[in-house]
This record gives C-alpha cells, structure tokens and sequence, in this order.
C-alpha cells in the first residue's frame, strides 16, 4: 500500500526462447538482488513510458543479445511482494540464433525441458515451464497468482 492506500503493481516482463527443443534460461548473477544463483527466463521492469512488449524485446537484447520479433503473451503472473504486487507478462518466442551475448545480469544456458528441470530454478517454473510446453497457439494467455511461502520461495496457483 501507498501512502494514500492504494496497492501499487510494478510491471515486469520475462520472456522464454526456444530454439529447437531448447529453452534459453539465465543463472542469475550471485550479486543480483532477486534470486541469485537460480535459473530463470529472460526478463526485467517495464521502465516508465515503455509498451510491455518492447520492454520483453529490449530485455532480451540486453541480457542476452538476440534481436526477437515474434514474441507472443503467453501468461500474466500476479506476484505479491508484500505491500505491492507485481504484474509479470509471460513471453514465448523463437530465438533466431543460438548465439547468446554474454551479460552482467547472469550465465545463459540452452536446455531441453529434462535438462532445465534438473537445474537450480526459481521454484515456479518448474509448474511454469511443462505449460508453456503444452500451449498450443491457439490457447489464451494463463492467468496465475504468485505467493511466497514461509520460506519466501515463490509458490504459483494458475487460475
């Protein structure tokens, strides 16, 4: 809440590539403040002014160096932080190129849905990333609430 009492949603974006039947996943630096050292897709704040998909196509250019056009919503998280929430727009896209760009944000990684499952993840893509998977193109955009448990890990519930 703010100091007018109104719940306050900061927009994010994380985007999921594949090329094949790989996944583009980044280990988040160790000095990241947000779950460092864990596995997760592409992503970051919608920054003032910003359409949400040009944030998913500028993040993606910046932590890992791939232009991407054909990005498509695939899911909005409504995650709570305590007293605000944020709204995180879920992408799917196809990678034009295996090459990555190595950044300050974390180590990229290709892996198959096996490989990434036996990874260090954020723990809700392991529900997050078999649905992306399932999607055919057809099939709406999720909906999911995202809480954290009593250990703070994230824990997701699809509407």
């Amino acid at each position: 809440m703010t100091g007018d009492g109104r719940y306050r949603v900061v927009p994010r974006t994380l985007t999921f590539l594949r090329r094949g039947e790989q996944w583009l996943l980044i280990r988040r630096a160790a000095d990241r403040a947000l779950w460092p050292g864990l596995y997760n897709g592409i992503g970051g704040h919608v920054e003032e002014g910003e359409g949400i998909l040009a944030s998913a196509r500028r993040e993606v250019l910046e932590e890992a160096g791939i232009r991407v056009e054909d990005l498509r919503l695939v899911g909005v998280i409504h995650a709570s932080e305590g007293p605000r929430g944020v709204a995180v727009f879920v992408f799917t896209g196809t990678a034009p190129t295996a090459e990555v760009v190595p950044s300050t944000e974390g180590t990229l990684v290709w892996a198959t849905l096996v490989e990434a499952l036996g990874l260090d993840l954020m723990p809700d893509l392991r529900q997050i990333l078999p649905r992306l998977l399932g999607m055919r193109p057809e099939d709406p955009p999720f909906l999911a609430r995202s809480t954290l448990d009593a250990a703070g890990r994230p824990v997701i519930a699809f509407e």
